[in-house]
């Protein structure tokens, strides 16, 4: 076994902490659920320092209560009352413990239990692995297909009216793709408003999110109208736990249907499969738990010829970074909505971070994530959200 091997084998958790921190919010944005962000008001994100043996790795966690149930202060008392015990003192390499332990500390019921919590603890324990070899992410797991990922200009809230100038920032911006969020008007103005991001950028790869707003017949009658936009994607139109309307909107449908909410666990992914009821699953480091749960997924879905695309939870740089590991470990090359840097600044990560040129991030090469946190900036942005 070499010096290295060694000293990974040997490394045992030995501290958890969380930092709510408040980010400085860049843009408005909202979804079918409600608002995400608002400009001028700081954006709270959970970040988890995992200490072992004077090594440390970082993770995110995206408390959106709009999109999911997991809030700031569940998130902080998740991981300090219940994920923390549950590995202080494991193997930090030892992954596949690390989360069925999780599963023992907050049971999966019908959900995945506490995504967000554990994603945050599983990306950090894997920045700490990473750091420990120095080595970025994509030689840990001996996987990288890719070195840039394209990203995606998110469209949301505006009027058909008002699309014309969102699509013109996203173009200054150096972007050639655009993910429109639906479900926020009535279906007549939801097509309006893609109708204008397509005749605004009539080149542009295009997909539309509904998060969930719509019925089985309501879906139908907006893929109708979406077939003739060139729309490439319809992701998660019904609700997360539809199983039987997605089949049947699947069946129907002339745009292909993404899945996001409906696949938490891999084992979600594999009912769809069974039920012939997805087209493309959409990887999704934050809302399947972290990475190990999310390369299975990714795994999954290649062997059983399901396309992939990529979305994450308007992350701040941590979260970016893990996302984009793991999309280049699976090639995913079409555009993904990891829209963070179009919503909120990182403050933190005042050394190596994220570089993103014309819409297009490349893969960061450092060790772990290859985001450089600067704790005590940590220390000054963190927020007490616990306090009455």
């Amino acid at each position: 076994m070499t010096a290295a091997a060694t000293a990974l084998a040997g490394l045992t958790v030995d501290s958890v902490r969380t930092y709510a921190v408040a980010l400085p919010t860049v843009r408005s944005f909202g979804v079918s659920g409600g608002s995400v962000a608002v400009a001028g008001r700081p954006s709270i994100r959970v970040l988890v320092k995992v200490t072992a043996d004077g090594l440390t790795g970082w993770g995110e966690a995206t408390p959106i209560p709009a999109w999911t149930y997991e809030t700031a202060e569940s998130i902080v008392t998740t991981v300090d009352r219940y994920l923390a015990p549950a590995i202080l003192g494991r193997p930090a390499w030892d992954l596949d413990g690390v989360t069925a332990a999780f599963d023992r500390a907050v049971n999966r019921g019908f959900t995945i239990g506490a995504p967000l919590a554990k994603c945050a603890v599983d990306v950090a324990l894997h920045d700490l692995l990473g750091r420990a070899l120095g080595v970025p992410l994509g030689v840990l797991w001996g996987q990288r297909r890719q070195d840039t990922i394209e990203l995606g200009w998110i469209v949301s809230g505006q009027t058909a009216a008002e699309v014309a100038d969102a699509v013109a920032e996203g173009r200054a911006n150096g972007y050639r793709a655009f993910k429109v969020k639906v479900g926020l008007h009535r279906e007549a103005e939801d097509a309006a408003v893609v109708r204008a991001v397509r005749e605004a950028a009539p080149d542009s790869a295009l997909w539309v999110d509904a998060n969930q707003a719509y019925t089985v017949d309501a879906a139908l009658r907006m893929a109708r109208r979406l077939v003739d936009l060139d729309v490439t994607a319809f992701e998660q139109p019904l609700p997360a736990n539809d199983v039987a309307g997605l089949r049947r909107l699947r069946e129907s449908s002339p745009v292909p249907v993404a899945l996001d909410e409906s696949l938490r666990h891999p084992s979600d992914l594999a009912t769809f499969v069974k039920l012939d009821a997805v087209d493309v699953a959409i990887a999704k480091v934050q809302r399947s738990g972290g990475l190990t749960l999310s390369r299975r997924l990714c795994a999954l879905a290649e062997d059983a010829g399901v396309r992939l695309m990529g979305s994450g939870l308007t992350d701040s740089d941590l979260g970016l970074a893990a996302s984009l590991h793991l999309f280049a470990a699976y090639g995913i090359d079409t555009p993904v909505d990891l829209n963070g840097r179009q919503f909120l600044e990182s403050s933190y990560a005042t050394g190596a971070t994220v570089e993103i040129k014309n819409g297009v991030a490349r893969v960061p090469t450092g060790p772990g994530l290859g985001v450089d946190v600067d704790e005590s900036v940590v220390r000054d942005l963190a927020v007490d959200v616990l306090a009455g």
